[in-house]
């Protein structure tokens, strides 16, 4: 891990951002906007996940957004691709290293709510894990004993809202469920996530959170909802359908990071 920490720091030449982004499906572009950009691929530093989805790129890419530091991560490794709830574990444990203190995860979800369209975009409030799975499973220390009762944090979210009041970009709020993958659900398992309380579900994101309140970064999450979940419209879930509507909420969530960064995100 060491090893990252010393590339990683060598390559930023100085710079030192407080905020990492992770990109998830439809927010790809977003390292296009990056000022001054510094790319280094995940293979060059030990440990960063290799991850074989489409639409994910893999590489960090380091510089100015929106007048603001950022360091962000194009691409992330799924539970699904391994078996390992903790392949990203490596890469925050060196975003910690470096500086990093805070957070920010997005993802492409499922709707379970017929208001809350493909399209659209939520912050996540809380979540359940529905994996079966931990990513400190083996983590030989009491630390492993994670607090999560404020895992997305307050300061972080009223962030998000301000943002996406002040541009006009309507915001849903909701539970996240993390289902393992890579299948989709069944209308069954839908029916129950609703009962249980979930707004959304996905197949990302949970980890990540679990293991950032572990290395105590502060985290906030938004899903860009792709389709509504299964048993909902009639029709069979795709992935070509999620990176085919990954982009149009992509799109509204790109927006409200934008003015998150411009209005002094590395203060909240």
């Amino acid at each position: 891990m060491m090893d990252a920490v010393g590339r990683l720091v060598e390559r930023l030449h100085g710079l030192a951002p407080t905020t990492a982004l992770v990109l998830g499906s439809g927010l790809g572009g977003l390292v296009d906007e990056v000022e001054d950009a510094v790319r280094i691929p995940y293979g060059e530093l030990p440990g960063f996940p290799r991850s074989g989805v489409t639409g994910h790129a893999g590489e960090v890419v380091a510089g100015t957004f929106a007048g603001a530091p950022v360091l962000m991560l194009a691409g992330r490794a799924h539970y699904y691709e391994h078996g390992d709830a903790a392949a990203m574990r490596p890469a925050l444990e060196v975003l910690a290293g470096i500086g990093i203190t805070k957070l920010i995860l997005t993802n492409a979800a499922g709707s379970l709510d017929t208001d809350m369209p493909p399209g659209s975009v939520m912050l996540i409030t809380d979540h359940i894990n529905f994996s079966g799975s931990n990513p400190l499973f083996g983590e030989p220390t009491d630390r492993r004993f994670v607090g999560l009762t404020g895992a997305y944090d307050a300061d972080l979210r009223a962030a998000f809202e301000n943002a996406a009041a002040a541009t006009g970009t309507k915001l849903h709020k909701g539970v996240y469920m993390w289902f393992s993958g890579p299948s989709f659900e069944t209308p069954a398992e839908i029916r129950m996530a609703r009962i249980m309380g979930a707004d959304a579900v996905g197949m990302s994101t949970v980890p990540e959170v679990i293991l950032a309140r572990f290395l105590g970064l502060r985290v906030a999450a938004c899903s860009v909802v792709t389709n509504l979940a299964a048993g909902m419209t009639g029709g069979e879930l795709s992935h070509q359908e999620t990176k085919d509507m990954a982009p149009v909420g992509g799109a509204r969530l790109a927006t409200v990071l934008r003015r998150m960064f411009a209005d002094g995100l590395a203060d909240v």
